[in-house]
């Protein structure tokens, strides 16, 4: 009689009780823990000793196994189930005298059934099962050996798929722990017919379909033997290691005389087949690394693509005796295809780079924006490792110097540094500009180089610039990481120097010392006692003399620049005290909100009519951590009274009256403090409201200008007052879209990043990533010219592939607008500054963001509205007049 298949389902016999049975709880991430249990086996069938309460290992890296030792922590062991169960439904084999039952989706591949009768379990051929190929005895015999429950079979009707066991977990020679006996297995699903009596766990990590086995320790090269001390791990300088199998091709996927480059688990490996014999090679050339899966098969020889050096295609072996022989991995040609065993990594040994790295994760950094090369690959396995345990987030870039760029943004917004990586060569001189950024700006950064093997400097390698030298003038800090060095200790005090001195520190790694192996006691540092507090408090002479001046003023002026941020509260306090108006620098704008009645806007070239007319009106001016650049154009004539942390900065370009060093706030406090009751000094609340009305009136005059050739920026600004909330952080360009900003938008407790004394273009953008990373709770606004934008326009990209939340506003007026104006200025022709640009709105969208162009007033508001609501990047693309700024 004829073999059938059949879709009906066999009637199911009672399973065991669950009632005082052992049970199994599959921890999530973590091992199993195993309650009640008494009898459990190693794969020799020896009893090993249990406890009330066991963990055994499963994801397969325990140094006890096959008891748990916590490993899984280490490496972040996920036990989430990965199969999409396509294949987890059962098949019913109808024959004469039996129907056998099948579930491919819970199989462990154990082989009992194609290895004990094959004439029945057909490999390769469908149906695959024969239920008259043999005696049903023997198909029963073999059906009950099956430990997964995959299998069961009917007779008469009746199924039969668990036996009369007691309750036992043995532990199997590299493969799965096997369950009998009615063990019961606490919150997991069965597949479809599957026995609650018997089944099996994976105890290598690699199953998809965890808890259960599915066969991936072959296929993974599972090493332990399931019996203790025979573990076929080996000691290699990397780590411990061990031999596992990669498929990598189809059976017949290779044609006679072809070779193929493939990665078999971590290693580049040349698969090729010669004269039907497939053979497998180290994918790098012994030369210089060329990559030998891409070169050529002649007469059974195969050459490198680069330099032609000759090995023989199947045994590796040099063509010449000027040849190094070629490494070789055994071949293994399967039903499913051709696999190829290799050494891998298991359990990693520290190295310098994951000393330096934790080092540095201890001392407060939390985020690397960079670039992974040749020349710092051990560097950027350190910092997967920390990111994988999320203790550091990575940021790939598309250029290093929008990687600098973001750690400035990061450190103005923050106070604390973020770190960038690159290559050697021309990755680490692309960080220059953005370091000199943050140098001038006095905000702390990290920089970290690769370099070329220190054996090969000096002669002139491929990328070698002595990083040094290059790094000398802009790094407050600057030291080569060598093989004998104090690693943890050179981080920290790169750390440290960044920090204390709100500057660069540079740290060189060349290639070969990143991973070599650290000493036995080294260990990671902190900054921990490290770091003294920064409030410093002013000498008490100076601070009378402060107040002495103060006392008799009647129009004081209080001036705050950049380095007076995170002391406001006190600065502001003192200017309601006495009644003054509080000016910013361009650089200070934001400080302090505009809608305070003594906020008097910004000072000088980008600034309002309102703070030059106090300035020009004051008597006293107290000047809190400004620079007294040109640009802020302070009125040297006038008494001064300068308080700054840095005591270089006082009276650094000219005299000042009262020079008093100190940390700001604790300065403030204490004049504060030391005011008469009875001062001489007008209460100017009123005057401020009156000049603030004069302004609004004359800004509303310019809103209604328009020549037909683009929207205006004060239009442009006035919406972008209305619609950006009160807590956003906006980071501004350079260029005349920065000079409308400064003058006309109005802050409320927005914080406004910009590149300050450098002024570089292209700053905006990369500045809005390194803030979102700060602070991703709150909105991101980068405000940006079309020449600005496209110094660094790839970024869009970075910021889509991270889900960054930044509205972006670009003014694009087709042209550099402030060297044109400059141009004219100063009566020269203009020449060269016109822009050929793309639709900035479309690329945006092209990236994956969200994209406006906007070229009428009326769509202003709702465009920007829309912008920042959107979740990811957005972008207004704001077609401007580049006269009417």
């Amino acid at each position: 009689m004829a073999r059938k298949k059949s879709g009906k389902k066999a009637k199911s016999r009672t399973e065991p009780a669950a009632s005082s049975r052992p049970t199994i709880h599959p921890e999530p991430n973590g091992p199993y823990v195993i309650k009640g249990l008494t009898r459990l086996l190693d794969a020799k069938g020896e009893d090993l000793k249990t406890r009330r309460t066991m963990a055994l290992c499963r994801c397969g890296q325990s140094k006890t196994k096959p008891f748990c030792d916590g490993t899984h922590q280490k490496f972040g062991f996920n036990s989430a189930k990965t199969t999409d169960g396509a294949w987890d439904f059962r098949e019913n084999y109808v024959g004469q005298a039996i129907t056998v039952h099948d579930n491919r989706g819970i199989c462990a591949h154990a082989g009992f059934c194609t290895s004990n009768l094959p004439k029945v379990w057909k490999m390769g051929v469908e149906p695959w099962i024969d239920p008259d190929g043999a005696a049903p005895n023997e198909m029963i015999e073999t059906i009950r050996m099956c430990p997964s429950g995959a299998l069961s079979y009917s007779v008469d009707g009746v199924e039969h798929r668990d036996q009369d066991r007691s309750p036992t977990v043995q532990v199997t020679g590299a493969g799965p722990y096997y369950v009998t006996g009615g063990v019961v297995l606490e919150e997991e699903p069965r597949g479809e017919g599957a026995s609650l009596e018997h089944y099996t766990l994976c105890r290598c990590g690699g199953s998809k379909n965890k808890p259960f086995c599915d066969g991936s320790h072959y296929y993974i090269g599972f090493a332990d033997p399931g019996v203790a001390g025979e573990a076929k791990v080996e000691r290699a300088e990397g780590g411990e290691t061990a031999k596992r199998w990669h498929r990598v091709a189809g059976v017949d996927d290779l044609v006679d005389g072809e070779v193929r480059a493939v990665v078999a688990g971590t290693r580049r490996v040349a698969v090729l087949r010669v004269n039907g014999q497939h053979a497998a090679l180290s994918g790098a050339c012994p030369h210089q690394g060329g990559p030998l899966g891409e070169g050529t098969i002649t007469d059974g020889v195969l050459r490198c693509p680069w330099h032609g050096w000759a090995f023989d295609a199947l045994t590796g072996a040099a063509a010449s005796e000027d040849y190094e022989a070629v490494a070789t991995f055994p071949v293994a040609l399967r039903d499913d295809g051709v696999y190829v065993q290799v050494e891998e990594v298991v359990r990693h040994v520290t190295t310098v780079s994951d000393v330096m790295v934790e080092t540095m994760v201890n001392g407060g950094v939390t985020h690397v924006f960079g670039m992974v090369g040749h020349s710092n690959l051990g560097l950027t396995d350190a910092l997967r490792r920390q990111v994988e345990k999320g203790h550091l987030t990575y940021i790939g870039i598309r250029h290093e110097g929008a990687a600098a760029f973001a750690c400035s943004g990061f450190a103005k917004l923050s106070g604390r540094p973020a770190a960038c990586l690159t290559i050697a060569g021309p990755g680490a001189t692309n960080l220059l500009t953005g370091l000199w950024d943050a140098k001038v700006d006095r905000a702390p950064v990290l920089a970290l180089t690769g370099q070329v093997q220190t054996q090969v400097l000096g002669p002139g390698a491929f990328q070698e610039i002595d990083l040094a030298n290059a790094f000398a003038a802009v790094s407050a800090w600057s030291q080569t990481v060598l093989h004998d060095s104090s690693h943890a200790e050179l981080m920290a005090l790169a750390l440290k120097h960044a920090i204390v001195r709100r500057d660069v520190a540079h740290l060189i790694f060349p290639d070969e010392v990143q991973v070599l192996p650290a000493a036995k006691d080294a260990a990671a540092s902190s900054l921990e006692g490290r770091l003294g507090r920064v409030e410093i408090a002013p000498s008490q002479e100076s601070v009378e003399q402060a107040v002495k001046v103060l006392a008799g003023a009647k129009r004081p002026a209080i001036i705050v620049g950049y380095g007076a941020r995170g002391s406001m509260e006190a600065v502001t306090r003192l200017a309601e005290r006495l009644g003054s108006p509080v000016l910013t620098t361009f650089k200070g704008k934001g400080q302090i909100s505009d809608a305070h009645p003594l906020a008097a806007g910004v000072l000088g070239r980008s600034g309002t009519p309102i703070a030059s007319w106090f300035m020009n009106n004051a008597d006293v001016l107290l000047v809190f951590g400004a620079s007294f650049s040109h640009h802020t154009g302070i009125d040297d004539t006038k008494r001064i009274i300068q308080v700054d942390f840095e005591r270089l900065a006082l009276g650094k370009f000219h005299p000042v009256d009262v020079p008093v060093w100190g940390e700001i706030g604790v300065t403030a406090e204490q004049i504060e403090g030391l005011l008469p009751k009875k001062l001489a000094a007008e209460d100017q609340r009123v005057a401020v409201a009156a000049r603030w009305k004069l302004w609004r009136d004359e800004k509303q005059r310019r809103r209604a200008n328009d020549e037909g050739k683009g929207i205006n920026s004060a239009l442009i600004f006035d919406a972008l007052t209305h619609e950006a909330p009160a807590n956003a952080v906006v980071a501004v360009d350079v260029g005349n879209n920065t000079y409308s900003f400064g003058r006309y938008f109005e802050c409320r407790d927005q914080s406004v990043l910009m590149s300050g004394y450098l002024g570089s273009i292209g700053f905006g953008f990369p500045a809005a990533m390194g803030a979102w990373a700060a602070a991703p709770e709150r909105p991101v606004i980068a405000v940006t010219g079309d020449g600005g934008f496209g110094q660094y326009m790839g970024e869009f990209t970075t910021a889509v592939k991270h889900g960054m939340n930044i509205t972006h506003l670009l003014v694009n007026n087709g042209e550099l607008g402030k060297i044109s104006k400059e141009q004219r200025a100063g009566s020269w022709p203009v020449w060269q500054t016109e822009l050929h640009n793309p639709n900035f709105a479309e690329f945006a969208e092209n990236c994956g963001g969200q994209g406006r162009r906007v070229t009428r007033p009326s769509e202003l508001r709702g465009a920007i509205r829309d912008a920042l609501a959107y979740d990811g990047p957005a972008m207004v693309e704001v077609m401007a007049d580049s006269l009417l700024i």
